[in-house]
């Protein structure tokens, strides 16, 4: 961590506020400073910052979070630009300029916004500036969300090809249970999903502006981890720690190899427009032996797609187990599911001898 040459730093609503939920001064100076002597060291720092729908609850009249869509989008639109007033105020007393970069998952799910997004954030790198982002609360619906900062900020750390990624948070790391209840043991490092069998991480923060939790962080994390991205979890006071490489908060160790970008946005930031329900054997040989999905193990499709669509693919039981990019119309599965593609060849042309979806456009859920 302490030799990262460009780090992704994620601070939540309710790092930022005070207990009335308005936007506290000082915890954004100090955010900034410890920042800015990151970058002053020769390091590149990207800052995704929640924090917008909080700082315009006040100019509002909102005493709580608005829970309307509507309301939130309005709240956003009047607090992004005081937010990020005060973020070009804190740096430019560090001599550091900074760039707003506004995200949706539609700008994640269209191939050349991604590459859009991620020429700014090397020129703006490139140029000195801190990048600042946020997901365009003004503009996100329920559809296209990214649902949290903390996924957002994994898949900017993919993005920008950052090598770590500390999520800043209220609590100083993962516990296995409640630390406001006691008991709780603090977990120092994670090196795989099997480490968080007995972990039980819920809503931890309870400052009623944010929208996230640890799970978020818990489940962030190890999308960044399995693009072999370490990961660091830990409170806000102590990020000039984590920047450093200092035993803090709860460390996720990288458990893969960084992805095709195609297939990172098709594990976490498409949204699938069918779904096809798999009988075993087909779940077994795309889940176990990584082959391509063929007609005969479809038992039944829905939803509307075409061709090149992202659908999700499903157990006996409905549980989304894949996902992949489809190589026929929803209308044409009907005709040939169950079928070989040899028979599929021989009855209705040599077009129908191939796969439903490829091994290489799948992704294991």
């Amino acid at each position: 961590m302490a030799g990262s040459p460009r780090t992704v730093v994620k601070i939540g609503s309710s790092s930022l506020t005070t207990k009335t939920g308005s936007i506290d001064e000082s915890r954004i100076e100090d955010l900034v400073a410890t920042i800015a002597n990151r970058v002053k060291d020769g390091h590149q720092v990207l800052l995704v910052s929640s924090g917008a729908i909080a700082t315009g609850m006040a100019p509002l009249g909102l005493l709580k979070r608005p829970q309307d869509l509507a309301t939130q989008q309005a709240a956003a639109s009047v607090g992004q630009g005081l937010l990020i007033a005060r973020y070009t105020h804190a740096f430019a007393r560090h001599r550091l300029g900074v760039g707003q970069v506004l995200l949706t998952a539609d700008d994640l799910m269209r191939r050349a916004h991604y590459r859009n997004a991620q020429r700014t954030l090397d020129r703006l790198l490139e140029l000195g500036i801190v990048p600042i982002i946020n997901e365009n609360d003004t503009v996100a619906t329920d559809e296209i969300r990214f649902g949290d900062n903390d996924r957002l900020a994994a898949l900017v750390a993919h993005v920008c090809r950052a090598s770590a990624l500390i999520l800043l948070s209220d609590v100083d790391g993962l516990y296995d249970g409640d630390p406001r209840k006691g008991g709780a043991r603090k977990i120092e490092s994670v090196s795989g999903p099997k480490d968080l069998e007995n972990v039980r991480a819920g809503k931890t923060g309870a400052s009623g502006v944010g929208r996230g939790g640890m799970s978020t962080k818990v489940d962030s994390a190890l999308i960044a981890t399995a693009a072999g991205i370490p990961t660091v979890v830990t409170s806000a006071p102590h990020a000039a720690a984590a920047l450093a490489g200092e035993q803090t908060g709860t460390y996720f160790a990288p458990t893969g190899q960084r992805p095709s970008t195609r297939l990172l946005w098709l594990a976490h930031a498409a949204v699938a427009q069918g779904s096809l329900k798999l009988d075993d054997g087909a779940v077994e040989a795309i889940t176990v032996r990584r082959a391509s999905l063929l007609p005969a193990g479809i038992t039944a499709a829905a939803g509307s797609f075409e061709a090149g669509d992202p659908v999700d693919l499903t157990d006996e039981s409905g549980k989304p187990v894949a996902r992949g990019l489809v190589n026929y119309d929803a209308t044409e599965l009907p005709a040939i599911m169950g079928r070989s593609t040899r028979w599929l060849a021989s009855k209705l042309g040599p077009e129908y001898e191939r796969e439903v979806i490829h091994r290489d456009d799948l992704v294991i859920l």
